[in-house]
C-alpha cells in the first residue's frame, strides 16, 4: 500500500539540493505529486508532496532525506497526508484563477495586510506572493521608483463588482494600485496596446495648449474639464473648444508639439512592447498633426485622431471628416484588432477621460490611467501611483525579464 506524505525543509539555500533530495527519493520508486520553492535573501523554503510506493519503504526514504539535510544544516518537517485530503486539494485547484497586483512607489505592511484582508472576505485563497519589481534600495531613492507584488489567488468571489469596489476604496486611502485580473490564456497573450494621446501618453491636453498661443486658454481649460468628468457630451465641448482656435497660425503647432512632455514610463513602455512584438495604436480625440509627431518619435504603428482644418496658413476652428469621439474610438479600436487578426481579449486600451470608457470597455484589459474618478470606477483597472511603464507588470513581466532586453 502506498502512502502520500509531504516534506518541508528550511534553511540558507545551497546548490544541488533539488538533485540531492530527489536522486534520494529516486531508489525508492517515489512518484512527485507536487513541488514549490521559494528563496528570499538566501533563505530556503522548499516543499514537496510525495507518494511512496510501498509502506515498507516510507521509513528508509525518510531516515535517509532526514540524515543527508542534518549534515547540509537544514530543517525538516513532515507528515502523511490522507487519500481524502489529497482529492479535496485537487478539487480546490479546479477554483477560478486571478491575479492581484499592487502597484506603489514603496509597497508597505499595511498595504498588503489590508489587501490580503479584503482578498480573504472574498473568498479567494492566496497560493503564491511573486516580487516582479527589482528590490528597492535602502538609500538614494528616486521619484519614480517602481514596486511591484503580484498574488495567485484561487476561488470564486460571491461579488466581483464589490471586490473590485473594495479593492479601489483602499487605493484611495493607502496610495497603492490594485488591479484583479482572471489568470487566463489571453492575460499572457496581449498583442495590441492602443493608447489615448492627451493627459495619456503626454501629460497635456494639446487643445488647451493650442488655446493658450491663441489667447483663450482659461475658456477652453473649463470646457475641457467638464468634458473630461463626464458632465459635457465630447462632441458639443469638442466643437466649442475648437471654435475659439480660429484664427490661430500654424506655426504655433510645431511650438506647441516641441514642449510636449511626454509621461512618465511612456517611452520605456512603447520601446519594450516594440522590441517584444506588440503592435501599438493611438486613437485620440486630439488632434493627427501631433498624433503624427508622437507616431515618428516613439515609432507607434497605428494613428487615428481628427484632422484640424487649417487654410491659408490659419486654423479655421473646424476638423475635416468624422470627429473621434467615444464611440468612434471604440469603433477604431476594433478595426485595428481585426485588421491585425487579433481577438479583442488580447487588446489593451489606456486612456484617463471619460471618452475613453467605451474603449477600454471593449478591449481585454482597459485601464484608466491617471484618471477622474468617474473613469477609476467605471473601468476595470486603473493606475494612478506609477508611470506608464507599470502595464508591463500587469502582464506578469518581471523586471529581471526586461532587464534582458537592455532597455532604459
Amino acid at each position: 500500500m502506498s502512502r502520500i506524505v509531504l516534506i518541508n525543509v528550511t534553511g540558507e539555500d545551497k546548490p544541488g539540493l533539488t538533485s540531492a533530495i530527489t536522486g534520494i527519493m529516486a531508489g525508492y520508486g517515489v512518484e512527485i505529486l507536487d513541488i514549490g520553492q521559494a528563496v528570499i535573501h538566501d533563505s530556503l523554503t522548499w516543499g514537496i508532496l510525495v507518494r511512496v510506493p510501498r509502506e515498507d519503504a516510507v521509513a528508509p526514504v525518510l531516515k535517509d532525506l532526514l540524515f543527508h539535510l542534518h549534515e547540509k544544516g537544514l530543517q525538516v518537517t513532515y507528515r502523511t497526508v490522507q487519500p481524502f485530503e489529497y482529492e479535496e486539494w485537487t478539487t480546490r485547484q479546479e477554483k477560478d484563477r486571478y491575479k492581484v497586483t499592487l502597484l506603489s512607489r514603496a509597497i508597505t505592511a499595511e498595504q498588503m495586510s489590508q489587501v490580503s484582508a479584503v482578498t480573504a472576505a472574498h473568498g479567494l485563497n492566496i497560493d503564491n506572493i511573486t516580487r516582479l519589481s527589482g528590490r528597492v534600495p535602502l538609500e538614494h531613492r528616486n521619484e519614480v521608483q517602481r514596486s511591484c507584488i503580484e498574488f495567485s489567488v484561487r476561488g470564486t468571489p460571491a461579488d466581483t463588482d464589490q471586490l473590485k469596489a473594495d479593492f479601489l476604496h483602499l487605493s484611495s486611502d493607502l496610495d497603492v494600485d490594485i488591479a484583479l485580473q482572471e489568470d487566463s490564456i489571453y492575460r499572457r497573450s496581449r498583442r495590441l496596446v492602443v493608447f489615448d494621446m492627451d493627459s495619456t501618453l503626454i501629460e497635456a491636453e494639446v487643445i488647451d495648449e493650442l488655446a493658450k498661443e491663441a489667447g483663450v486658454g482659461d475658456q477652453v481649460t473649463a470646457i475641457t474639464e467638464e468634458a473630461m468628468q463626464g458632465n459635457l457630451d465630447f462632441q458639443e465641448s469638442f466643437r466649442r473648444r475648437l471654435s475659439l482656435l480660429k484664427g490661430l497660425d500654424e506655426s504655433a503647432l510645431p511650438e506647441v508639439a516641441n514642449r510636449l512632455k511626454l509621461t512618465e514610463g511612456a517611452e520605456r513602455l512603447i520601446t519594450t512592447l516594440k522590441t517584444l512584438g506588440y503592435k501599438t495604436a493611438i486613437v485620440s480625440g486630439g488632434f493627427t498633426w501631433f498624433a503624427r509627431f508622437l507616431q515618428e518619435k516613439l515609432g507607434i504603428d497605428y494613428i487615428y485622431a481628427n484632422e484640424l482644418e487649417i487654410i491659408d496658413g490659419r486654423v479655421t476652428g473646424e476638423v475635416r471628416g468624422e470627429i473621434v469621439d467615444a464611440s468612434r474610438k471604440a469603433v477604431l479600436l476594433k478595426e485595428i484588432a481585426k485588421q491585425e487578426h487579433i481577438r479583442l481579449e488580447q487588446v489593451i486600451a489606456v486612456g484617463d477621460g471619460a471618452n475613453d470608457l467605451q474603449m477600454l470597455a471593449a478591449a481585454g484589459l482597459g485601464i484608466a490611467f491617471r484618471a477622474k474618478p468617474l473613469v477609476r470606477q467605471s473601468a476595470r483597472q486603473s493606475i494612478s501611483t506609477l508611470g506608464l511603464d507599470s502595464i508591463l507588470y500587469l502582464l506578469g513581466w518581471h523586471d529581471r525579464d526586461l532587464a534582458q532586453l537592455a532597455l532604459p
